[in-house]
């Protein structure tokens, strides 16, 4: 079931098509077995075909889809021989659910008064010969069957638009931290730019200066005094040799591709930050229960961006997967060897498929833990759920199995 919301989420026409012909062909079959030579198969076919057909665009186009919809019920109600039976009556109540979930309640409010004006047309044609009461049973009946199937789709269209709304929300929110860190990577990789610049330009031009005032003067004295030239030319190797030196230093940072996209600079992120981390996802809406073993102050700069990076994702995934009403727990040890981090959740508790996911993530976590010679683990968890674990090695030597299994959280 899963797969199929996916595919359909990710082909709304295609899948609203198929819907539509789940309502078309059997109402098709039940006019071909019960007609009694009524109205022509073609008449009714396109009758029914023009209350069903817009369903398959009622999420890429629902007001158009909802206007074509009416005006079929339209012709069903004047033209009472191309009358349709159950199944394809419930594109009416499947509208409804899309406008209330897509649209808004006003476009929705709208399009339920004009199936009840139009039901009720269809009524008053139909009332003396159904109806022996009369036309005020007739109408009371319409209003009683009807309005409770609309008002049941009416509040399933009430729900799932809470949903959306929900989970756009936290899209959104995690894209500005995103975008927030991102930019605030990128003003420390540009001061920190600028200030190598300066030290650049202050090293290399005084030393540069140093050695061709030295190389001039050690010219000019070779012949008439060789011993001052000879202190010049070791000044110059001396000065050279600092300059080297500091150029290298200053030089160093820029060495690592991944750090002229501003995502991998400093400030980077360690252990420290995940406490800020928690609370930042909690605003969001999420329970996190947060446990922290052993001394994790002191790890190497580079682990420790491999544990928020971890804990970061899996934490988004919970965001994006699990959904409402769902909690997580963050668990980091350290016992002197390597550095685990569990972090599970409890799971979808709605109704509703989870969005969908590129899976990319998974991916990025599995391969920053084997670049430390660590493992990765991530699937459902006993009692439902989903469970990431991860065992980071300080050594970078990749754990035995012995090791990661007996680790601080086993």
């Amino acid at each position: 079931m899963r797969r199929l919301s996916l595919w359909m989420r990710a082909h709304p026409v295609a899948g609203d098509s198929a819907v539509a012909m789940l309502l078309l062909v059997p109402e098709v079959l039940i006019f071909l077995v019960d007609s009694a030579g009524t109205t022509t198969p073609v008449r009714y076919v396109l009758a029914s075909a023009l209350l069903v057909g817009p369903l398959a665009l009622r999420r890429t186009m629902p007001i158009p889809a909802a206007c074509t919809v009416l005006l079929g019920l339209l012709v069903q109600q004047l033209d009472q021989a191309t009358m349709v039976t159950r199944p394809a009556s419930l594109a009416l109540e499947i509208t409804l659910y899309t406008l209330v979930a897509y649209v808004g309640r006003k476009v929705a409010a709208l399009y339920t008064a004009a199936v009840f004006v139009l039901s009720a047309v269809g009524t008053v044609q139909q009332a003396t010969g159904f109806f022996e009461a009369g036309l005020a049973v007739a109408l009371l009946f319409l209003l009683l069957q009807q309005g409770v199937q609309l008002a049941f789709c009416w509040v399933l269209g009430e729900f799932v638009g809470a949903r959306r709304a929900y989970q756009a929300e936290v899209e959104h929110r995690l894209r500005s931290l995103e975008f927030e860190q991102d930019q605030q990577a990128r003003i420390a990789v540009a001061e920190e730019r600028n200030r190598i610049a300066r030290e650049l330009h202050d090293v290399l031009a005084h030393s540069v200066s140093v050695m061709v005032t030295q190389a001039d003067g050690a010219a000019y004295a070779l012949r008439s005094k060789p011993e001052l030239a000879e202190q010049a030319v070791h000044t110059i190797g001396t000065t050279g040799r600092e300059a080297l030196t500091e150029l290298r230093s200053l030089l160093q940072v820029l060495r690592n591709p991944q750090e002229e996209t501003g995502r991998e600079r400093s400030p980077q992120p360690s252990i420290s930050a995940i406490e800020s981390l928690v609370e930042r996802v909690r605003a969001l809406g999420l329970p996190i229960e947060l446990e922290l073993d052993g001394d994790l102050k002191n790890l190497p700069a580079g682990l420790g961006l491999g544990v928020y990076r971890i804990v970061q994702e899996s934490l988004t995934n919970v965001l994006k997967h699990a959904g409402w009403k769902a909690s997580a727990s963050v668990r980091i040890g350290h016992d002197g060897q390597c550095v685990e981090i569990d972090v599970s959740d409890t799971g979808a508790k709605g109704i509703l498929p989870p969005l969908a996911s590129g899976g990319n993530g998974m991916v990025g976590m599995r391969e920053r833990a084997t670049a430390y010679g660590g493992s990765f683990e991530a699937g459902p968890r006993d009692g439902g759920g989903w469970r990431v674990h991860a065992a980071l090695p300080l050594t970078g030597l990749p754990l035995s199995r012995s090791a990661s299994a007996q680790g601080p959280l086993s």
